[in-house]
């Protein structure tokens, strides 16, 4: 409820009283007690309340019985989330991301008001059985989300040909994934200047954002951030996020940003877990990074597998380990070698240089001396290459 609490003011309303009720189970018809929609009404009346949110999603029908008690307007929280999606959508595509989730979230519920959705058109062209006007909103929401799919559908391709891209080029990429307000977007501006917008809010960045990141061994990643998760997240926007969450499952290590100083940290781990598993991102490496610890006295404790770090985004030292940490992610993953070339093959001098990474030279009346790392492709073209060299 506090959650709900906070998304209710990202939305820019005023909370005013919240309410609970404890039962076995939902109501069908009211999701809450009759006693307790009257309570709810009265209330209203008393604090001039103008809107009444309820921390589920509601059924149509639900939703059409409490506006008949209560007399103001009545949304479910999937709404609510949906609302705030669409104040912070700022690119093409996150606007069609989350007009899509909106449009399928009306789509059951659109069932009018009385007479007002079941009258048939008038003038020419619309006498006989004709269309209701219900049956014609129907009919356009089905076509606009037909269009918007399909302009998704281009975008993911080309998405998915950047992806090949800097896979072809043996590009790694980190993803920064997180529960809402981590401090995601804090952590890529301090890595790279992005100038991603940082608030104090849920979801205060919907649109993924990448940027090239030079480690301190010289390398060059891809570091992007995603959108922010939260409990129960409707399914709705999950699937119109989905291409934008799969850089998630498209990276080479996550980064799992957490909120060091919120009470609930280890749930907001669970539901991170959750929904990076539903990606098919569960078994990516991934590294731990406890964020905001200059507002926490001690360390949080969790059962964690994998490197874990204990930073604040605001120190400019805690940023410098970040990025030694995934730097000796990636030397990891690599393999060492000794390479002797003799005079005679000084042609392969160039191609030990350009594709692999050498980290110490020698040259003797004999030839060349390298101690190197190698890994992906560049083992294969060790192997075939260079294998007669290798010491």
């Amino acid at each position: 409820m506090e959650e709900l609490a906070e998304l209710t003011r990202t939305a820019q309303a005023d909370v005013v009283a919240v309410l609970t009720q404890g039962r076995d189970q939902a109501d069908a018809r009211l999701y809450v007690g009759k006693g307790k929609v009257e309570e709810i009404n009265r209330l209203a009346e008393e604090l001039e309340a103008d809107l009444i949110v309820f921390n589920d999603e509601l059924t149509p029908m639900q939703i059409r019985n409490l506006e008949q008690v209560i007399e103001c307007k009545v949304i479910d929280r999937t709404q609510l989330i949906l609302d705030i999606f669409a104040q912070r959508a700022r690119s093409r595509e996150g606007k069609w991301q989350v007009e899509l989730a909106q449009l399928q979230y009306r789509l059951p519920r659109l069932t009018g008001k009385g007479a007002e959705l079941s009258r048939l058109g008038a003038g020419i062209g619309t006498r006989g059985p004709g269309e209701t006007k219900l049956e014609s909103d129907r009919r356009h929401i089905r076509r606009r989300i037909s269009e918007i799919e399909a302009h998704l559908a281009e975008v993911k391709r080309h998405r998915q040909l950047y992806r090949d891209r800097r896979k072809k080029n043996e590009v790694f990429q980190v993803a920064i994934v997180g529960y809402t307000n981590a401090g995601k977007s804090t952590i890529l501006n301090r890595l790279t200047d992005a100038g991603i917008l940082e608030e104090d809010k849920l979801f205060a960045t919907l649109d993924p954002t990448s940027r090239r990141v030079r480690l301190p061994g010289g390398e060059e990643i891809i570091v992007t951030d995603t959108v922010g998760f939260i409990q129960n997240l409707p399914h709705q926007l999950v699937a119109a996020f989905r291409s934008t969450l799969e850089e998630a499952a498209e990276a080479d290590l996550i980064l799992q940003v957490i909120d060091a100083s919120h009470p609930d940290y280890q749930i907001h781990m669970e539901v991170v877990d959750e929904v990076l598993a539903e990606l098919g991102a569960g078994a990516i490496p991934r590294l731990t990074v406890f964020n905001k610890m200059d507002a926490v006295e001690e360390r949080p404790i969790a059962t964690i597998s994998g490197s874990v770090l204990y930073i604040s985004a605001h120190r400019e030292d805690d940023i410098e380990r970040l990025l030694a940490a995934v730097e000796a992610h990636i030397e990891s993953g690599y393999s060492r070698y000794l390479l002797r070339l003799p005079t005679a093959r000084s042609d392969l001098y160039a191609l030990v240089h350009r594709n692999l990474h050498v980290l110490r030279e020698n040259v003797d009346e004999d030839g060349m001396y390298y101690e190197l790392e190698a890994k992906g492709k560049h083992i294969e073209q060790l192997s075939s290459e260079l294998a007669e060299f290798i010491i």
